[in-house]
């Protein structure tokens, strides 16, 4: 099963649930405004990916954080810390596919992910 993972009026979101539901793929949503941020999952997700791609550092969310909240992020404790507290800077959709984890929307790859 595949399960997405996200907010749901993130435009690429939105554009990863259609390209989904185009595919035939069934998946479920993981909504972190609604339902949190599964904080037993962030660990295989961080190693899967890596903080540095797990995060959006450009988006509005981060740069509303104050400059210690920032800094608390350069450890994987802070890290993980600071997505729990803030969901709204995890990189949108993070998607738990069989064995594998993706960051963001990428059309190419994740046809490459579901043919697994």
């Amino acid at each position: 099963m595949i399960t997405v993972y996200g907010i749901p009026n993130c435009d690429t979101v939105k554009k990863a649930r259609a390209w989904l539901t185009a595919q035939g793929l069934a998946y479920s949503f993981h909504d972190f405004k609604k339902q949190g941020v599964p904080v037993d999952k962030l660990p295989a997700w961080a190693s899967a990916v890596g903080w540095n791609q797990l995060l959006n550092r450009q988006g509005t969310s981060w740069r509303k954080l104050d400059a210690a909240a920032q800094a608390s992020a350069e450890t994987p404790q802070g890290a993980q810390n600071l997505a729990i507290d803030n969901p709204s800077i995890i990189k949108r959709p993070v998607v738990q596919w069989r064995n594998d984890v993706t960051v963001g929307f990428d059309g190419t790859r994740w046809a490459e992910m579901a043919r697994k």
